[in-house]
């Protein structure tokens, strides 16, 4: 745990993360590359894409707005006073291209394909990832042979998108490396690496590996860096059978909700494994005492825990109300209503293992519980939880809005979190639980005239413009592997 939460007493080498609320001091993001805008329809679906994107629309009006909330809250001298500048049309979006000498540049906000640069100017290091990215994309000797001559930060971008400085494609993008919640994951002062379930992903895992093991900035993190072990005789079990025992974990199905506490989703990416590998080697090394095991349906609607809830303060959460209690009572008020939104397959199964009491798991039966024990007791909350539904629980608003991350929310600080503006029905029921929303925009713009600045923002939910972004099926939570928060007060 951190003993402090002095701001300009923190190094830029500090990991730690103890909840989903606390005030996020460093953070992973990746700016959309040029991947995403080749994302052909024949093979959206192989990518994990629902639809192509415009990239141009998704970068300018959509994620450049991300990117300067995310710096105006946790580095504000990068951005104060600039903006309009930034934004000027003759220096076509350089602030935002992490290889480009006019790059932000910030240790609060990072991008992967920054650290990825600087990793490779260890030629160790070069080799050894070059070699191993090019045996997994199948490469001929002549193309590895040419991308040892590239400037590391034009090789850091050719490994991201797939392209040469040329244009030319050698390998498929990986798209969804924009979702960094995916790559890995901050339990305390450990690192939990991913396993993703799809081939898609195994470029952008690889590199994630070399960064957290080879940057300057995670060299203290040697022994708290986890990678989740294969069956030792998995090589050996028929095909049939390695799925069963298969360890596939993405970050989106683990969320830190206190210091000891973790949640863990077993899902159609997170696999039994996966997760009991997770809680044996996370209770060895005593990282928490708690860890919860919530399994869901194995639907591409729901992918991972944090598309169906998020957390945004001690007492507040966001949430799908077909896998709740509420879900459940509007079932039996309208059965005729239930047969199109509700399944019995849909319910989830709620198990809560705690250190030294394996074998007993204590159960809840619904997702409401979970997170009210989670308020009340693991936070001491002294209010009484509220749950915020998506849609406002209006048919058929909760499952549409779901659909577009209405719960997938990142929270920058207590209270105030970003979310997707195409949500109405979400937005107004935020509205009734007392909270304001502001458009990104607008809120920037207020940011640049001083008439606010980010630490009076309280009880606000940012709404950040989505159209393209949504389509690529995660929200502000996914678009985000936070490094570093303040302790819960």
């Amino acid at each position: 745990m951190l003993v402090t939460t002095s701001h300009s007493q923190k190094t830029s080498h500090q990991v730690n993360v103890s909840s989903e609320i606390g005030t996020l001091r460093r953070v992973i993001v990746h700016s959309p590359d040029s991947g995403l805008g080749k994302v052909v329809p024949s093979k959206a679906q192989d990518w994990l894409f629902e639809d192509i994107v415009h990239l141009d629309t998704m970068r300018r009006e959509e994620y450049d707005l991300y990117i300067k909330i995310l710096l105006y809250f946790l580095d504000p001298q990068k951005v104060k006073g600039k903006i309009s500048t930034i934004d000027a049309p003759e220096n076509s979006r350089n602030f935002y291209k992490p290889e480009h000498p006019d790059y932000f540049n910030s240790n609060k906000v990072i991008d992967p394909q920054s650290l990825l640069s600087h990793i490779l100017e260890d030629e160790k290091v070069r080799i050894r990832l070059l070699a191993a990215i090019c045996a997994v994309e199948r490469c001929s000797y002549t193309t590895q042979e040419y991308l040892t001559t590239l400037p590391s930060k034009e090789l850091s971008k050719t490994l991201i998108s797939g392209t040469l400085p040329d244009k030319s494609m050698i390998f498929a993008p990986i798209p969804n490396f924009i979702f960094t919640r995916d790559i890995g994951i901050t339990i305390n002062d450990h690192i939990l690496l991913n396993k993703p379930a799809k081939i898609a992903r195994t470029r952008e895992a690889l590199l994630t590996q070399y960064i957290f093991h080879n940057h300057p900035i995670f060299v203290h993190l040697k022994d708290k860096i986890i990678e989740i072990p294969e069956s030792e005789h998995h090589f050996l079990l028929p095909d049939g059978e390695k799925d069963y025992k298969r360890a596939t974990l993405e970050g989106g199905d683990v969320m830190m909700v206190s210091p000891n506490h973790l949640l863990i989703g077993l899902s159609e990416r997170t696999s039994p494994y996966a997760v009991n590998q997770v809680i044996k080697i996370l209770f060895e090394k005593e990282v928490v005492e708690k860890i919860t095991v919530i399994k869901i349906p194995k639907k591409r609607d729901f992918m991972h825990i944090d598309t169906i809830f998020t957390q945004v303060k001690q007492n507040v959460w966001v949430l799908l109300g077909t896998l709740s209690r509420e879900g459940e009572e509007l079932e039996k008020r309208d059965f005729m209503e239930s047969l199109q939104e509700v399944k019995p397959s849909e319910k989830l199964k709620i198990m809560q293992f705690v250190k030294g009491y394996g074998d007993k798991p204590v159960h809840y039966e619904y997702l409401e519980d979970l997170l009210d024990d989670i308020s009340q007791n693991d936070l001491k909350c002294k209010e009484q939880t509220v749950f915020v539904y998506s849609g406002n629980n209006e048919f058929p608003f909760g499952a549409r809005e779901q659909w577009t991350d209405s719960c997938n929310l990142l929270t920058i600080k207590e209270g105030v979190s970003i979310a997707y503006d195409r949500n109405d029905k979400t937005i107004e029921a935020f509205k009734q639980a007392g909270f304001e929303a502001i458009g990104a925009a607008e809120l920037l713009d207020q940011f640049e005239k001083g008439t606010i600045t980010p630490e009076e923002v309280e009880n606000t939910i940012i709404l950040l413009p989505s159209a393209e972004l949504s389509r690529a099926r995660g929200g502000s939570h996914c678009m985000s592997m936070p490094l570093l928060r303040d302790p819960i007060q």
